[in-house]
């Protein structure tokens, strides 16, 4: 049973790959809807990403669509491999641009906000519909805790940290969206890893127990 699980998940990926490729191929060749439906499967992704780099909902908003209309100007230059890589790659690219833009003029709000400047109290991407009142009220204070010491790291750090703990790529992948080498990668993760553990201890009430830094040291 467990081969026959593991022959049924492989297949159902072959299948999705294909399909992606199908996609690619025919947004390439001017068919919107295609492509339309590729940024429907990876928009979550996208934003997710831009929004922990730049912890503010309607830039990250704006970086993603950026992103999106920068990849179908791009789709030719698509060489192949994972194609979400390649669109954080943009995204990624778009909030490093914006940071630096943000460095001359900075305003950096830590908590989402609306368009009338008011706090959202859970935004729609972190609601999980099964959960209780309490539980989602402890989730939602534990993502603005780590949004803060994400915050606090700076642009290559933060980009490799939300890349591999958040987004789930693995080292290579990472580097393939980064631009740089997979030592690189491990050696900044591993720093943003350490930076983001002392913060969070500044947060210890919200975390679970085996992540605290008691008196007898245990994480």
């Amino acid at each position: 049973m467990l081969f026959l699980g593991n022959y049924f998940y492989f297949c159902y990926n072959y299948i999705q790959d294909m399909d992606e490729q199908v996609l690619i191929h025919d947004a390439r060749n001017g068919d919107l809807d295609a492509f339309n439906r590729l940024v429907l499967a990876y928009q979550d992704r996208v934003y997710h990403q831009a929004y922990r780099m730049l912890s503010d909902p309607a830039m990250a908003a704006d970086a993603t669509q950026e992103a999106f209309i920068s990849a179908y100007r791009k789709l030719n230059t698509y060489r192949g491999g994972s194609f979400l890589a390649w669109l954080l790659r943009i995204v990624t690219n778009a909030c490093y641009d914006e940071l630096r833009r943000r460095q001359r003029r900075p305003t950096v709000p830590l908590e989402p906000i609306d368009s009338d400047n008011q706090e959202v109290e859970s935004p729609c991407w972190m609601v999980d519909p099964g959960e209780s009142p309490e539980e989602a009220a402890e989730r939602l204070e534990l993502g603005r805790a780590i949004q803060r010491c994400l915050s606090k790291l700076g642009p290559d750090f933060r980009a490799v940290a939300v890349l591999v703990d958040i987004q789930g790529l693995d080292y290579q992948e990472a580097a393939q969206v980064l631009g740089c080498a997979l030592g690189t990668v491990k050696s900044r993760l591993a720093r943003a890893r350490l930076s983001i553990k002392d913060c969070l201890q500044g947060f210890r009430e919200l975390l679970p127990a085996i992540f605290r830094l008691g008196d007898e040291g245990v994480i």
